[in-house]
């Protein structure tokens, strides 16, 4: 994943989990990891390669439009093509965001670690006698023949 390339939640990242994002990446390997840091550095990683592609359509648009260049290079469908190609990276983008907020907002403090559940397994202890339990009417029984 995008582990060099910054991205626009890596100070709201280093402020939840109190370390920079290169620690957090390497903390995340271990087997004590939590998984709310391994699915927020996920999350981080498809962040940063969507800003990625928001900037490269962008520079591209950018230079597209540059006012030195020569204007019968100008076309309107790369342009539309580029425009559409920007909508859904900006809907990418911001729908990684919102999820890496959300995670954020709503995972417990990193020093609050969770607990296992004990849980207490019921067991039958009563037995019936024998004469309790009736066992079915042909239970083992050959079938009578009918004159």
């Amino acid at each position: 994943m995008s582990r060099v390339k910054a991205s626009t939640m890596d100070g709201d990242l280093q402020k939840v989990f109190g370390n920079p994002v290169p620690e957090l990446y390497e903390a995340a390997v271990g087997h004590d990891a939590s998984p709310a840091l391994a699915r927020a550095l996920e999350l981080r990683s498809f962040l940063a390669l969507t800003e990625e592609q928001v900037a490269r359509v962008r520079d591209r648009v950018h230079a597209d439009m540059d006012p030195d260049r020569d204007m019968g290079e100008l076309s309107a469908d790369k342009l539309r093509f580029d425009a559409q190609w920007l909508e859904a990276a900006l809907d990418a983008r911001d729908g990684y965001r919102a999820a890496l907020g959300e995670l954020l907002r709503t995972m417990p403090p990193p020093d609050q670690r969770p607990r296992p559940v004990r849980t207490t397994q019921l067991r039958a202890t009563a037995t019936l006698p024998p004469s309790a339990a009736p066992a079915p009417q042909r239970a083992g029984a050959a079938r009578a023949r009918r004159p």
